[in-house]
C-alpha cells in the first residue's frame, strides 16, 4: 500500500516542529535523499573510516582522550537517528536504508578494528585495558543513560537552537568505541568479551531509535511534514510495537549483567579486609583487588623479601569466600642501579 496524506494541522509557535525544522532534519537524517546525497555518503563513510582508526588507536594505547575523540567524529548517529525519523514518517523503504547504513558502517567499523588489532605486540583484553574493561560487561543503567541520552540527541535535532549540545551527545552516547572492542576482542580470541560490547552497541541503537521516535512524535513532526508537502506512510502499532519491544528485550541481558556486576562488587568487598589484614601482617599493602572472570585478583606491594602467601587462602575460605579462585601479584618495592657499560 503506497503511503497516504493525512490532512494539515495548525503549528503554534512552541512544542511543536515547524515544516523549516522537518526540512533541515530530513536534509541532515536522511542521507540517501536529495540532492547531495552523493557527497553526504562519501563523508560518512569517510568520516566512520577515521572515527574507527582513531578508536582503535585510543583503546590500543588505552587513552580515553583519544576515544573521546573518536565519539565527536563518529558519524553513526547520523543514519540511526534517521530510522527513527523514518519510523515516524511511516516510511518503510526509508526505515530500510538507514538500517542497513547503520549494519553497514558497524560491519566496517569490525572489520578495521580487528585488522588494526593484528598490529598490537600484545593481546587486547579487559584483564589488561580499562578500555576494553568498561566496554565489555554492560548493565541496566547504560540502558538508561542511552534512553536519556537519545531523548537530547533527538530534542536536539528538532530544536536548531539546541543543535550546539550534540557534540556532548556524541560523547555520551557509545557507539563506534563498543564496536572497535569487538574487533579487537575478536582478533585477540575472546569472543565472550565481543559478545559483551556488541550487547553495548545495540542497547545504545536500541535506545536511541525508541526515544527518538518519542520525541519526534511528540513534537508533531508528521503534521509539519505534511504542510511541507512531504507524504507520509500510515503509521500503525505494529512497527511502534517492535521498537518498545526491542528495548524491553534487551533490557533482559542488561539487569542479568547488572546483578552479576552487583555480585562481583559483594565478593571483593567481602575480600578486601581480609586482603589487607593479610598483607599488613606482613608490611606489605594492598594496591588493587578485582574478580574478573570468577577468578579474585590481588595485587600486593612492598618489599623484598617476597611476601609469604600462606594463611591467605585460608582466611578467604573462613570468610565464604572457598568457592572463588584467587590469584595474587607480588610488586617487590625497592630500586637498584644498571650503570651503563
Amino acid at each position: 500500500m503506497g503511503p497516504t496524506v493525512e490532512s494539515p494541522t495548525s503549528f503554534p509557535q512552541s512544542g511543536r516542529a515547524h515544516p523549516a525544522d522537518v526540512e533541515r532534519m530530513m536534509a541532515r537524517l536522511l542521507l540517501t535523499e536529495g540532492a547531495d546525497r552523493r557527497r553526504n555518503l562519501s563523508a560518512f563513510w569517510v568520516l566512520i573510516v577515521l572515527a574507527t582508526v582513531i578508536a582503535s588507536a585510543g583503546i590500543i594505547a588505552d587513552s580515553t582522550a583519544s576515544v573521546i575523540g573518536a565519539m565527536i567524529v563518529a558519524p553513526l548517529m547520523t543514519p540511526i537517528l534517521g530510522t527513527a525519523l523514518s519510523v515516524v514518517l511511516a516510511r518503510r523503504r526509508l526505515v530500510l536504508v538507514n538500517l542497513a547504513m547503520v549494519v553497514a558502517g558497524a560491519a566496517s567499523v569490525v572489520v578495521i578494528a580487528f585488522l588494526l588489532g593484528l598490529t598490537a605486540h600484545s593481546h587486547l583484553v579487559a584483564d589488561t585495558n580499562s578500555q576494553i574493561a568498561a566496554r565489555v560487561s554492560p548493565r541496566l543503567i547504560d540502558l538508561v543513560a542511552a534512553l536519556a541520552t537519545g531523548v537530547v540527541g533527538a530534542f536536539a535535532v528538532v530544536r536548531s537552537d539546541v543543535s550546539d549540545t550534540l557534540p556532548g551527545v556524541a560523547i555520551a552516547i557509545s557507539l563506534v568505541p563498543p564496536l572497535c572492542v569487538v574487533g579487537l576482542t575478536l582478533e585477540s580470541g575472546e569472543p565472550g568479551q565481543a559478545l559483551g560490547a556488541l550487547l553495548l552497541f545495540g542497547t545504545n541503537v536500541g535506545a536511541i531509535i525508541a526515544t527518538g521516535i518519542a520525541v519526534f512524535l511528540g513534537y508533531r513532526v508528521r503534521a509539519a511534514a505534511i504542510t511541507l508537502g512531504f507524504q507520509v506512510g500510515r503509521l500503525g502499532t505494529g512497527m511502534l510495537a517492535v521498537v518498545v519491544g526491542s528495548v524491553i528485550a534487551l533490557a533482559v541481558p542488561l539487569g542479568i549483567g547488572s546483578a552479576v556486576v552487583v555480585q562481583q562488587e559483594l565478593v571483593v568487598a567481602r575480600a578486601a579486609p581480609v586482603a589487607e589484614e593479610w598483607a599488613q601482617a606482613q608490611g606489605w599493602q594492598i594496591s588493587d583487588i578485582t574478580l574478573r572472570l570468577g577468578t579474585l585478583r590481588i595485587v600486593a606491594l612492598g618489599p623484598p623479601p617476597t611476601i609469604g602467601e600462606t594463611g591467605l587462602r585460608e582466611r578467604l575460605d573462613a570468610a565464604g569466600l572457598a568457592d572463588v579462585d584467587a590469584r595474587v601479584t607480588l610488586v617487590l618495592g625497592g630500586s637498584k642501579e644498571l650503570p651503563a657499560r
